[in-house]
């Protein structure tokens, strides 16, 4: 690697981790690529001069090898994550509840278990964690979705507090409808029920919240930006749509 910043991206296979990275490339950061699907995250690192490596954050021994490769870590961008299904409490699927869980959560304490003693060896670490307003905003049919990202954005929270003092700042940044892969994966691959949920408005796309991700890994070493919740216009909360009929 060279002797720029390094910033690590998980979930950079497509979406708003590829456009993430890309961004953090321009920004003038190396950046190491991290996801499941090889053949988009290389695809990917090509486009951003970055090093692709393969890892699943649900997975103890990916991430350890994913770690092992890499010397230097200025910026941790966990980014991976998901939703699936929309049943409510009394219908839940238990397995689909473990699954977010197991990435939304676990994974984020995983990968940054992981990167927590280069991002401090940096002496100028950043943890960046894309949730949701999802994470604040319970809605009817996002139970469990709801329910693993607001202990996303508690353990991102607590961890500012522990490191509270130490060179290492904290971000979570909480974006609202983003017309990615995100609904496709939640519906299982209905693309009419998908399309649906960005139908007569307006979205953010990924490169919106990559803009915002590369503005909070650029401010002074003084300066954290402790939360940030990005909507589009069209949207005022969860639920709580404006849309064009025809």
């Amino acid at each position: 690697m060279s002797d720029r910043p390094v910033a690590v991206v998980t979930g950079a296979s497509s979406g708003i981790g590829a456009a993430s990275a890309r961004a953090l490339a321009r920004a003038g950061f190396e950046v190491v690529l991290g996801a499941r699907r090889a053949d988009r995250l290389i695809e990917v690192a090509a486009e951003c001069g970055g090093t692709p490596l393969p890892l699943d954050v649900t997975d103890e021994a990916s991430v350890a090898a994913f770690a092992s490769r890499l010397d230097r870590c200025d910026v941790l961008v966990n980014n991976a994550g998901g939703a699936f299904g929309l049943a409510s409490v009394a219908e839940a699927d238990l397995d689909d509840w473990q699954r977010m869980y197991d990435v939304n959560v676990l994974g984020t304490v995983r990968v940054t278990k992981a990167l927590l003693p280069l991002l401090l060896a940096s002496g100028d670490g950043q943890v960046i964690t894309i949730a949701s307003i999802a994470a604040h905003e319970p809605y009817p049919g996002g139970a469990g979705y709801n329910a693993a990202k607001h202990a996303e954005a508690a353990l991102t929270r607590v961890l500012r507090l522990e490191l509270l003092g130490r060179p290492v700042r904290v971000c979570e940044i909480d974006p609202g409808m983003v017309d990615t892969e995100f609904s496709l994966v939640r519906f299982e691959g209905d693309r009419d029920r998908a399309d649906a949920v960005y139908r007569g408005m307006t979205p953010l796309t990924a490169d919106d919240v990559a803009e915002s991700v590369a503005w909070v890994a650029t401010r002074p070493a003084h300066v954290n930006v402790d939360r940030l919740t990005i909507m589009p216009r069209d949207q005022a909360a969860a639920q709580i749509v404006h849309r064009v009929e025809g």
